[in-house]
């Protein structure tokens, strides 16, 4: 079955059109063409054996040809003896002729004699070779006295009429169905987070869809933008005393405690930071296209900057086009999550990268504690720190890197697996975005 709507409408339209056609063909054909057909030749049977019949009983082959000749008008058939000739029971006809194998099957059991029968004759003649005592009796009979002539153009009118009226069904059904490609097309496209200029359009039921896909993609997009919004603001309100405090905390005399509060102050913006980034996603940021392999490479390196070693390989199967529509910011903040999350709880870090005609994968593995199976569909939720492979004093982090990692890939129509690292031991996460 074709996966397609377009394709699965046309043959809902093609079936019946098909079967119809080839049981019209086999009634009509075969059972109207073939009874006319069979009538018709066993009147010229009749003839032919008629005319054997009278060469049989003269004496002479000049009399024998005399009677011919006067049976050839009234019987409309041209007729001619040859002597010292034998009849092979052989039959000529084209693949396509349907009444000929008739025909053939009617003379052959009317005509009691050994017969050959010729239907490749030009000027649509059926040459008929009998076998008599005297030799053999040739026949030429026009084709209309033994079949009727328009089977074929039944057939012709048919496959014409099925062509036109299947090309004028495709067209409709094309323009019926573009609609729906277009609302799904811009419905994909708000998943991955690109708002697709779209307009309802096609059958009221599909206007109706349409127009309840713009008015949930604008809810949505006022509810992000209010949601964005509101997180700011309670940034910005609670930046403002933390500064109050850090510039407190500055002027007092630095002990033990002041070192304390100072680092709780910081911790206090870096979960904040890390909230207002989480809760913001980017939405903020339109898609473009960009050369996965230069970003990931700006990655990498100013990883490597602080000092820090990755094992990093790039895999581009598609060199012509290695572009892709991306948000940049985004993806590259995940994979410097990822990086940052191995680099935090291993000491080997390996980065692998593949491009291809379908998808951008990239794996990150470590050779740390890893996070047990049980755990891992929990690991992506957000504000959730796992407290047994992973040690969450030492992380110092509010439970959100793989959270926003999952985001990233979601809102680009991608997704984020979790498993056991075969190479180092640890932890493997699969971050893959679809081209």
């Amino acid at each position: 079955m074709p996966r397609s709507l377009f394709g699965r409408s046309l043959l809902m339209i093609l079936f019946p059109v098909v079967v119809l056609q080839l049981v019209v063909g086999f009634v009509f054909i075969q059972r109207h063409f073939a009874q006319v057909t069979t009538q018709m030749a066993s009147s010229v049977a009749l003839e032919l054996n008629y005319a054997a019949d009278q060469v049989e009983e003269m004496d002479s082959l000049e009399e024998a040809r005399a009677v011919l000749f006067s049976l050839e008008q009234p019987f409309n058939i041209k007729l001619e003896l040859e002597t010292g000739q034998t009849v092979s029971p052989a039959a000529r006809f084209y693949f396509y002729d349907i009444s000929g194998r008739v025909l053939i099957a009617s003379l052959r059991d009317d005509i009691d004699r050994t017969i050959s029968v010729d239907l490749t004759k030009p000027n649509w003649t059926v040459g008929v070779e009998i076998q008599t005592n005297l030799g053999v009796l040739h026949a030429n009979v026009p084709r209309s006295r033994v079949s009727a002539r328009n089977p074929h153009q039944l057939l012709v009118w048919m496959l014409l009429t099925a062509i036109i009226l299947t090309v004028i069904s495709a067209l409709f059904l094309r323009n019926q169905v573009r609609p729906i490609r277009m609302l799904a097309e811009a419905s994909e496209a708000f998943g991955k987070g690109s708002a697709m200029p779209f307009h309802p359009s096609g059958a009221t039921e599909v206007r109706r869809a349409g127009t309840s896909f713009l008015a949930m993609r604008g809810r949505l997009e006022r509810q992000i933008e209010q949601r964005t919004q509101m997180l700011s603001s309670v940034s910005h309100d609670l930046r403002t005393p933390l500064t109050r405090l850090k510039l407190s905390l500055e002027m007092m005399d630095e002990d033990e405690e002041t070192q304390l509060m100072q680092q709780d102050v910081e911790d206090m913006e870096q979960m904040l930071d890390v909230l207002l980034s989480f809760a913001r996603g980017d939405s903020l940021e339109n898609t473009k296209a960009v050369n996965p392999q230069d970003m990931i490479n700006k990655v990498v390196a100013d990883c490597k900057r602080t000092g820090l070693e990755i094992q990093f390989d790039f895999d581009n199967q598609t060199p012509a086009s290695s572009k892709m529509n991306l948000r940049s910011g985004a993806v590259s903040r995940a994979i410097t999550n990822l990086l940052s999350n191995a680099l935090r709880y291993g000491e080997q870090v390996a980065l692998n990268a593949t491009l291809s005609e379908k998808y951008l994968k990239v794996i990150v593995e470590d050779n740390g504690p890893g996070i047990p199976k049980s755990e891992r569909e929990n690991a992506m939720k957000p504000f959730v720190r796992l407290d047994q492979s992973r040690n969450q004093d030492s992380s110092g982090g509010v439970g959100l890197g793989l959270a926003i990692v999952a985001d990233v890939a979601r809102s680009h129509g991608g997704t984020v697996q979790l498993s056991k690292s075969e190479k180092l031991g640890g932890l493997k996460v699969i971050f893959t975005i679809p081209r």
